[in-house]
């Protein structure tokens, strides 16, 4: 059964700096696209962060330059370091695994499985 499990979040104040981890198992991870998405109460889910099973990395305009998305392979795990935090960035963050070479990502319905979320509170 495939398994993903988030840690790292928490409540903190704008401007400061968390990491969110995602340990994954039962599955190869090496060949699978890694993602973060978030939900804020009210709202839509949405995309942050993919990277690809090559390396490569995308990010939504609202956090670029301040989240990095990041895969160590050998321990089947990503993560999320998130800097200069703004309350705009308060959300449930999950991360999602894509059973297939890249494709899009953008669209939440693109990835087959979830972890159960992380809570990440920013107070102004």
């Amino acid at each position: 059964e495939v398994q993903l499990l988030e840690s790292g979040g928490g409540l903190v104040q704008a401007g400061d700096s968390l990491i969110l981890s995602c340990t994954a198992s039962s599955f190869t991870f090496d060949d699978v696209p890694m993602g973060w998405f978030r939900q804020a109460p009210g709202k839509e889910r949405e995309w942050v962060s993919f990277i690809s099973e090559s390396g490569s990395t995308y990010y939504t305009d609202s956090v670029k330059g301040r989240l990095t998305i990041s895969r160590d392979n050998a321990k089947n795990m990503v993560y999320l370091q998130m800097n200069n935090l703004k309350p705009a960035d308060t959300a449930v963050y999950s991360c999602a695994a894509m059973m297939a070479p890249l494709r899009g990502g953008s669209n939440w319905r693109q990835w087959d499985y979830w972890g159960q979320g992380t809570q990440v509170i920013v107070s102004s």
